[in-house]
């Protein structure tokens, strides 16, 4: 019997053992898959798997790259990116039928909130805090773009951003990197689904790595300087948690970290990414990114090359710097053929894990680029999300919801356009489905109200803003822009608001005026529309504000006149609908913002969770940390957003005020709709620990949860909280936690809590 109870542990350890040890029959498959056909392969063959250029009119070669149909067929392409679905086909069938080793084509994308049903844009899609509806979000773009030959998005681009003079602050979720994980999370799993090789799935390529977010300046491409404290504490975990949750790709960045540019960084792309994170899938350049690091000194195309593939960079997107130099680095020692080998693999292990070996043309399918796209359930899905993206800033009065009678005066630039609904990286050739906000208000309210349009202002009236974006600007729309000048439009718009009983002002940016090389230093509403704004609160009547925008703005003197203010970002298709459904009540909304509002520029970077100085402000003290002009507090806070009804909070009860070790905390609070209309509420939990080996932020968002309450209704929102929300990387990077006191902070955003104190020891 004893030897029976000896042997059977070690007959299942030896077992487990085994278990753990054995590669996994899926990834021998592969590895044997692989291993077979790169045996084959000659170096330029490998090489131009490296290789991912920007494609066109395959037939005629009209292309941002050169010559594709002539590199397809000698092997010297694996990826091509933002191709129409015929060229598409037509690049598969020159791939598999006519190059030597019939490898099929990798094809990516930029679907950044969507393919041909466009989504608002991430940053106010993060507004939602609804971790299953940005989930079921990504999965939509997932099959619409997988319906029209694409393999893989360059998204989600989780970059932490503090600084909204940035113009692709609007591509990501804000600025708290505990949130921006659950976000990149959910965005993975939706594009990916559990399955790569399903022929509704496409790869995520997570972006950009790394901290490109910190921009030095706020200017797009520009420097980025900062201790590994801060990045690992900041700006990495939204990364890491993309490399978790199983994101195929990464595309490196194009600023520097440490001096030294991401793209050729081996710190950054092998030590950290690699052998820190353990990500296993290949890494990807920004657009030319490898030949402009030239332009920041580290030499010419050859030496720069070697550089990025030494540091882990396995694909060159369009720069070809890799197709033209490494066969001569390889003869000179300058790369070894395990660098290019590794690399190939990698890029080739994408493609097996796409099911591209067993079906080059999976995503091919001419029937459902037709049918999965704009489809009635995808449409209703963009309203819905829409909707629960826009966050109500002010609402003095009642002033909101409007009522389904009268006459309406809808004025503004914005109020009529579809292509400004659509915001940044809307890729899509479907604008004519888009809803404006002139016509969601006209189905909306139907015979009820009457509505009435004029357009108000320009854009813009400065000339070297409008000089700026005057190139990118679609020929009919600019036509639109210098036919009437802003005193005429301003006195057409009096005219119609004269005959209205109430206004509603739709102002902000183009879509041209945020995103990517879409850099500002000046974050007010252009002065030709504040100027119309001006005029029409002149006229009495009442006025609602509705920005649209791809970033946070400067609103202290709107907040201080308008008696209602809507930020819908830039909603997307159903952006329209989505918004009159707000302004009429049909929808409650309850966004929530995931990036500060400063009151000036000058306040910038301004987040929530900032430390403390040795001089905090003290209004009875000269000699403190301030401004002598303006107060140091945001126009409106991290996870600020209105509702129509309002929300009461109890004091926090917290299970025990005293725990050891591994013990668990529960908070609870008590949270009464005390208005007149069912709402849904984002209850915040954030904790700070006040006494350190490190200075600490003030406060650090660890949970929420977002509840739906009728009037009258209470639910108690109660909050696990264990040793890992009190965690922190230490001087040393170690990932730890101190006994000490914690303070307990649950609110309805980050700035009005209400507060508890635990003690947790050893």
């Amino acid at each position: 019997m004893k030897l029976k109870l000896f042997v059977i542990p070690v007959i299942c350890i030896l077992f487990l053992n085994n278990q753990f040890t054995q590669e996994p029959d899926t990834d021998k498959k592969m590895n044997s898959y692989i291993s077979d056909l790169m045996g084959k392969m000659t170096l330029e063959e490998k090489i131009g798997q490296l290789n991912l250029v920007a494609g066109g009119d395959i037939s005629t070669g009209a292309a941002v790259s050169e010559n594709i149909e002539q590199k397809i067929r000698a092997g010297e392409i694996g990826s091509i990116l933002n191709i129409p679905f015929e060229v598409t086909r037509n690049a598969q069938e020159l791939a598999v039928n006519k190059s030597r080793l019939h490898i099929p084509i990798l094809f990516a994308r930029d679907v950044i909130h969507g393919y041909s049903t466009i989504f608002p844009i991430p940053l106010g899609i993060s507004c939602t805090w609804d971790m299953g509806l940005i989930e079921k979000y990504a999965r939509i773009a997932a099959i619409e773009a997988s319906a029209n030959g694409v393999n893989m998005t360059y998204s989600p681009m989780v970059d932490i951003a503090r600084d909204p003079r940035w113009g692709r602050i609007a591509e990501g979720s804000g600025e708290d990197p505990w949130l921006g994980s659950q976000v990149a999370r959910a965005m993975v799993k939706g594009y990916q689904g559990d399955d790569l090789s399903l022929e509704n799935t496409i790869m995520a390529c997570v972006k950009h790595f790394g901290l490109y977010g910190a921009a030095e300046g706020g200017r797009d491409y520009n420097t980025v300087d900062m201790s590994r404290l801060r990045m690992y504490q900041e700006y990495l975990p939204p990364y890491k948690a993309a490399v978790e949750e199983g994101a195929g790709c990464v595309m490196s960045s194009f600023n520097v970290i440490d001096y030294l540019p991401a793209t050729g960084n081996r710190w950054l792309l092998t030590e950290l990414l690699r052998n820190e994170w353990g990500f296993n899938g290949f890494v990807v350049s920004d657009y030319t990114s490898i030949n402009e690091m030239s332009n920041h000194g580290l030499g010419d195309l050859q030496t720069i090359s070697a550089l990025a593939l030494k540091a882990g960079l396995d694909m060159d997107m369009v720069g070809e710097g890799y197709l033209q130099t490494l066969k001569k680095s390889l003869e000179e020692g300058k790369v070894t053929q395990q660098d290019i080998d590794q690399a190939c693999r990698r890029v080739l292990e994408a493609k097996y894990k796409l099911g591209l070996f067993d079906d080059p043309f999976r995503y091919l399918n001419k029937e459902r680029s037709t049918s999965d796209v704009l489809t009635d359930g995808h449409l209703k899905a963009a309203r819905e999300v829409a909707a629960r993206s826009i966050v109500l800033l002010k609402n003095d009065k009642q002033t909101l919801p409007l009522k389904k009678s009268g006459t309406i005066a809808v004025i503004g630039p914005l109020a009529d356009s579809q292509r400004d609904m659509l915001g940044t990286w809307a890729l899509t050739d479907r604008t004519d489905k888009v809803v404006t906000i002139v016509e969601g208000i006209k189905k909306a309210g139907g015979e009820k109200i009457n509505v009435l349009y004029a357009k108000g202002a320009n854009i813009t009236d400065d000339p070297y803003l409008w000089d700026h974006i005057k190139p990118f600007v679609p020929p009919e729309q600019e036509n639109k822009e210098k036919i009437i000048s802003s005193e005429e439009l301003i006195n057409e718009a009096l005219r119609t608001a004269g005959k209205a009983d109430g206004i509603v002002a739709v102002l902000g940016e183009s879509e041209i005026m945020s995103g990517e090389a879409a850099s500002r230093s000046n974050l007010d509403i252009p002065e030709s529309q504040k100027n119309l704004l001006k005029s029409l609160l002149k006229t009495g009547k009442p006025v609602v504000l509705v920005l649209v925008n791809g970033r946070p703005l400067t609103l202290t003197w709107e907040d201080e006149n308008v008696p209602a203010i809507i930020e819908t970002w830039a909603g997307g298709t159903e952006a329209g609908d989505a918004i009159a459904d707000v302004l009429f009540g049909d929808y409650n909304p309850a966004g929530k913002l995931t990036a500060t509002f400063p009151r000036s520029v000058g306040q910038i970077p301004l987040y929530y969770s900032y430390k403390n100085t040795g001089r905090p402000y003290n209004p009875g003290n000269k000699w403190n940390s301030k401004y002598l002009d303006i107060p140091n507090e945001p126009l409106y806070p991290f996870g600020y957003g209105l509702s129509y009804s309002t929300f009461e909070y109890s004091e926090i009860n917290l299970s025990s005020d005293e725990l050891k070790g591994n013990e668990t905390l529960t908070a609870t609070v008590t949270v009464t709709n005390s208005g007149k209309y069912a709402g849904e509420e984002v209850v915040h939990l954030y904790i700070r620990d006040p006494v350190a080996t490190i200075s600490r932020s003030v406060k650090e968002l660890k949970n929420f949860e977002k509840i739906m309450l009728q009037p009258g209704e209470k639910k108690d929102v109660r909050f696990t909280i264990t040793t890992e929300e009190l965690k922190f990387y230490n001087s040393n990077l170690n990932y730890i936690w101190e006994p000490g006191e914690f303070i307990i902070y649950i609110g309805t955003n980050s700035r009005d809590v209400k507060v508890a104190t635990v003690n947790w020891g050893l």
